[in-house]
């Protein structure tokens, strides 16, 4: 494997030396998993890896927040040839990436900007243009997992800037064309959404949403929402999961948890519940299909920590019936391993996972 960075900004940048053979990371914890599944990493040398998308090529697309930078990994299921490049550095936050008609799309604080042809100019892309421009500058929550939906149209989110604050322009999911046209809010009263996947049979919106802090460390949960009717209401910042009433008299006068759509499931509390999928690859058995896996990063206050896992909800139909761990081992006691951020499902049906602790990307297999 060979690790490249292009200069084709206005100044020439290097972030990693070139070598002609890297060795895999070892896995960083021991991680627990049912029966027959293993985990292994797939890729290291990706600092701060967040957002992940993968192309009908085979290349890997990696966001950051603290790095500033976009990787690509091309031939990323081939050891031997597989190369990582720097596409960009020095963004505000560029976490957020997705692939579409052969573009690359890179979410960052105040804009979302587009990679034509990305795959035809890996070690030299160029400058992007940008798609949607003029997004806030507040820097909290200001992230950005971006997806492209079934109806292919481009799903934003805008999160608050703050803990709890009335600002209704914020906490909201919005939906343009690719080229950045025609915005449109489906979503409201959501605080923070790193992670938004559509169900395979209805097509229906589910995405997870962060709970505020600085109520316990057992309050709010975090959430897995169900966007059912565009436009709906998901009580923030006056009702937290459904049936919590803001203490801040303020802001619970917003409105009611009565008006509010309640999770479908709640999560575990502060967990950090960040990417997800439905589950539709080949590889795992048949109870796994049509199943949700979570990516959760794991709680940065709580006074003992949580999360640091992968978990998986079942469902029936529309319906959650369980909600439980899949992978952990991240987190040993109150010492953090690892901290899973995004999920993406390979073409042979293995799960790949981001880890932005290690910089790393994890490769989960099933064997009978």
């Amino acid at each position: 494997m060979q690790i490249k960075s292009n200069a084709c900004l206005l100044a020439p940048l290097v972030l990693f030396s070139v070598a002609p053979v890297l060795q895999a990371a070892d896995m960083p914890a021991e991680i627990s998993l049912p029966p027959g599944f293993q985990i292994e990493v797939l890729v290291d040398q990706l600092p701060n890896s967040r957002g992940i998308a993968l192309s009908d090529e085979g290349t890997l697309f990696v966001g950051t927040r603290r790095k500033k930078s976009v990787y690509a990994v091309s031939d990323v299921f081939d050891e031997d040839e597989r190369e990582i490049y720097t596409l960009i550095t020095k963004r505000q936050m560029p976490s957020g990436v997705a692939v579409h008609d052969g573009d690359l799309y890179v979410g960052e604080v105040t804009q979302i900007v587009r990679f034509s042809d990305i795959e035809s100019r890996l070690d030299n892309p160029g400058e992007p243009e940008v798609v949607i421009g003029g997004l806030p500058t507040d820097k909290l929550h200001a992230w950005k997992h971006i997806e492209f939906g079934p109806d292919g149209k481009l799903y934003v989110p805008l999160g608050a800037p703050c803990n709890v604050c009335n600002e209704p322009e914020y906490g909201t999911i919005t939906r343009y064309e690719p080229d950045g046209s025609n915005p449109e809010v489906i979503a409201r009263g959501v605080r923070n959404t790193v992670g938004m996947a559509w169900h395979p049979e209805t097509g229906e919106l589910w995405f997870t949403d962060n709970g505020r802090d600085m109520l316990g460390d057992d309050l709010p949960p975090d959430e897995l929402n169900r966007l059912e009717k565009e436009g709906s209401h998901f009580g923030f910042p006056f009702c937290h999961a459904g049936d919590i009433v803001d203490p801040d008299p303020e802001l619970a006068a917003l409105g009611s948890c009565d008006d509010a759509v309640p999770p479908v499931q709640k999560l575990g509390p502060h967990v950090a519940a960040l990417g997800l999928i439905f589950y539709d690859g080949d590889m795992f058995p048949e109870e796994y299909q049509g199943q949700i896996f979570i990516a959760e990063h794991g709680s940065w206050n709580r006074s003992e920590k949580i999360g640091y896992r992968i978990s998986l909800v079942r469902l029936e139909g529309n319906k959650v019936v369980s909600y439980e761990p899949f992978a952990e081992g991240w987190l040993q006691g109150e010492s953090v391993y690892g901290r899973p951020v995004d999920i993406v499902i390979a073409p042979d049906g293995a799960l790949l996972v981001s880890d932005d602790k290690n910089g790393l990307i994890y490769r989960i297999s099933y064997e009978d």
